[in-house]
């Protein structure tokens, strides 16, 4: 009986999330957005109206204030973006926000500290390759990103990414390939064989402009047909509670590193 899981995560708010919802809706798939209040390089974010009609549907989850890389940050600052992106987001929503996810997935250990006295019970990384569930809550990794990158990408990945022998194999898959979608679809068939947990994530915007909604909805399609509708996961339900801790971290250096 086949076993494996699928989570997808949609980042940066973009207004055209609403349409990634509903066509992740159309195939009964669950997904995690992860939304900033504003976003400092200039693109539009979803309207408080619109990131409360999407957390009726969906997991939402903070992705910082204005989607600042935290590693760019005094450390004051970062926290700031950290623990005021929920606040301000749990406000909009007028509920608890669990998860995170690191802008351009840039982040250090301060932050991962950081990130645990804001509140937030899990924290999403951009490393791929990976198809397992051994993690630690504040850094969930991922499969692959729904977008045409070249193996170079892949590699550079993995040899800056760490936790070399998890991904070694998904590497070997996604090497055999010069085309995206047949390594998106190897990585799956992987998955699928190994009982394993395929984490794809995106941002809609790239969706757009590159003009990859058939292609999306295509893959979505093999994955409704092939990944039962309960073993379809919000990143929410990925972990184990974390053991609650009381904190109170207000850094004012860059970083503990």
């Amino acid at each position: 009986m086949n076993t494996a899981r699928f989570s997808m995560s949609v980042d940066d708010g973009h207004p055209l999330d609403l349409r990634m919802a509903a066509l992740l809706h159309s195939h009964q798939i669950k997904a995690t957005f992860y939304l900033p209040l504003s976003n400092q390089e200039g693109m539009p974010v979803l309207a408080p109206s619109e990131m409360r009609a999407l957390a009726q549907a969906f997991e939402v989850g903070s992705h910082t204030r204005s989607h600042r890389f935290l590693t760019t940050l005094p450390g004051a600052e970062a926290w700031r973006e950290i623990n005021d992106g929920k606040q301000q987001l749990q406000d909009h929503l007028g509920s608890e926000v669990e998860g995170f996810c690191y802008p351009g997935g840039r982040y250090q250990h301060l932050h991962r500290l950081q990130v645990r006295a804001a509140g937030f019970r899990y924290a999403r990384t951009t490393q791929n390759l990976r198809i397992d569930t051994d993690f630690p809550g504040l850094e969930m990794p991922t499969t692959a990103q729904f977008y045409p990158h070249s193996r170079t990408v892949f590699l550079r990945n993995f040899i800056s990414q760490r936790h070399w022998i998890k991904r070694h194999a998904a590497l070997s898959v996604s090497l055999a390939t010069d085309d995206w979608l047949n390594r998106l679809h190897g990585l799956l068939d992987m998955t699928i064989q190994q009982r394993g947990l395929f984490h794809l994530w995106c941002h809609s915007i790239d969706i757009e402009q590159l003009q990859l909604w058939q292609q999306l909805d295509a893959f979505l399609c093999r994955v409704a047909r092939d990944i039962g509708t309960k073993q379809r996961l919000y990143n929410r339900e990925l972990l184990q509670p974390l053991p609650t801790q009381q904190a109170s971290i207000t850094p004012t250096t860059h970083n503990d590193d």
